[in-house]
């Protein structure tokens, strides 16, 4: 065992004793060595200390990519059936892409997951990472970039409903099968786990010849942190939306700390060009530039349209590629990364951006967006939005304006009481499908900006041993 790893029996009951309880776990269980170590190591845990009021519940899912997999799955049940842990298999179906196999592959995992986890009623899923991922991770990422990485974190929030927790991300590969085999417990070796096509592998084989010294991780996701509650800190002090649409940053929030700076500016970009990641380090090294500037100006960067004013920097959607989304009745979707809809009505509907948004009065045309919306999110009714609308710059807003949802069905805008069957929400693309705890914060902070939800909170009381 190296120094920086915890043995798994230790970090299992950690982990057991941070939870609020009671709680129903879903393992996610691949039959692979550390999953099947999570399995057991949870099993027993759990069953040596009832006080802790803590039930077990286990889903496989098979990606359908190689022969084998379904008795793999099989075998895997047959584990959980002798262990009393109700378990489903969930299977990939549909065609497979042929180029991007392991993100759609990871997509359709944590989706299946998700669903499993809800007809388990489970409050929480955990996976089987471990500090050789981890390592396998940074060494990938260090090769990219060279800003400090924060690796795999050790809880991401799934589509704003589940939180994925990964008990044994400090503890060894070798310490669980370590285990696994003082149990007398077999597992299954995944042969893609030696295709060198695949980068993680050809990483690992890097790692396992030389394996130098590791980054503290712990200081790395305490930075990220801090980070992340300056950033939502920045917010509150420097940032304006309007009409749901626009955003505003004040001169003194374009002066401060870079660092909060590159971080907050870099999300407002993913969300405002409904992105899900922050632009790279040459464009956000663009923006940046042209945002301190002393002198106003225009740039589009990841879809969004940065104009640089006396009064501060204004944000919002470019008007060109957005595309329509058609929703059959029942249906929901994401409009152009930037919105959730939902349609209960009993019609298709389609919802685009507007046709024709410069031969009409913004206050107006944003008025008949407000009446199909849900909750009114775009607040522009009121006679003082309306005074605040004029008082901004009339290009930005008229550009924010080309880019709103408009729903209409059979080419004809919908009528109020149609509208109202349709939910539609601000949809944060960078965050609200995956949201790691580093960014909870900021991403929290946000929503209460756009009158949103907030995120659901961890299911944890404590971190490290440190109340939350």
């Amino acid at each position: 065992m190296s120094p920086e790893t915890a043995p798994p029996q230790q970090a299992i009951l950690q982990f057991l004793l941070s939870l609020q309880s009671p709680a129903r776990i879903l393992v996610a269980i691949s039959g692979g060595s550390d999953s099947t170590g999570l399995l057991l190591l949870l099993d027993e845990a759990v069953k040596a200390a009832p006080h802790l009021k803590m039930s077990l519940c286990a889903a496989t899912v098979d990606h359908a990519l190689r022969a084998g997999s379904a008795d793999e799955a099989r075998e895997v049940a047959a584990l959980c059936t002798s262990l009393g842990i109700p378990h489903t298999n969930m299977i990939w179906e549909g065609d497979k892409p042929k180029t991007g196999i392991m993100a759609a592959a990871r997509e359709a995992r944590y989706g299946l997951l998700a669903t499993a986890a809800e007809s388990f009623e489970a409050d929480l899923i955990v996976t089987g990472h471990t500090f050789d991922d981890q390592r396998e991770t940074l060494q990938m990422r260090g090769m990219r970039t060279e800003q400090i990485s924060t690796g795999i974190a050790d809880a991401v929030l799934f589509n704003r409903r589940f939180w994925i927790l990964r008990p044994l991300l400090f503890s060894s590969r070798a310490d669980i099968r370590a285990f696994l085999k003082e149990r007398g417990v077999p597992w299954i070796d995944d042969p893609s786990n030696e295709d060198v096509t695949y980068e993680r592998v050809r990483t690992r084989r890097k790692l396992s010849a030389d394996a130098g010294a590791e980054r503290n991780i712990r200081a790395a996701w305490e930075a990220r942190l801090a980070l992340s509650a300056r950033g939502a800190e920045w917010l509150d002090r420097h940032f304006t939306l309007h009409g749901g649409l626009l955003g505003q940053v004040t001169p003194d929030g374009l002066r401060q700390d870079r660092a909060v700076l590159d971080y907050a500016l870099g999300r407002l970009t993913a969300v405002f060009g409904g992105q899900p990641f922050a632009p790279g380090r040459a464009h956000m090294a663009q923006i940046l530039a042209s945002a301190t500037g002393s002198e106003p100006g225009r740039m589009t960067v990841g879809r969004v349209v940065f104009d640089l004013r006396r009064d501060g920097l204004y944000l919002g959607r470019e008007s060109r590629g957005i595309l329509p989304l058609v929703l059959q009745p029942g249906e929901a979707g994401v409009w152009d990364g930037r919105f959730y809809a939902r349609n209960g009505s009993a019609a298709s509907i389609e919802i685009q951006a507007p046709k024709d948004s410069g031969a009409q009065d913004t206050s107006r045309f944003i008025e008949s967006i407000t009446a199909q919306t849900r909750g009114g999110w775009i607040p522009v009714t009121s006679t003082g939005m309306r005074e605040c609308m004029q008082r901004l710059p009339k290009g930005a807003w008229k550009r924010a304006v080309a880019s709103a949802p408009v729903l209409s069905a059979e080419g004809n805008l919908l009528s109020e009481e149609s509208a109202r069957m349709v939910e539609l929400t601000p949809y944060f693309a960078p965050f609200d499908r995956f949201l790691t705890r580093f960014d909870f914060i900021f991403a929290n902070r946000l929503s209460a900006v756009f009158a949103t939800a907030p995120y659901a909170r961890l299911p944890l009381r404590s971190i490290d041993g440190k109340t939350i």
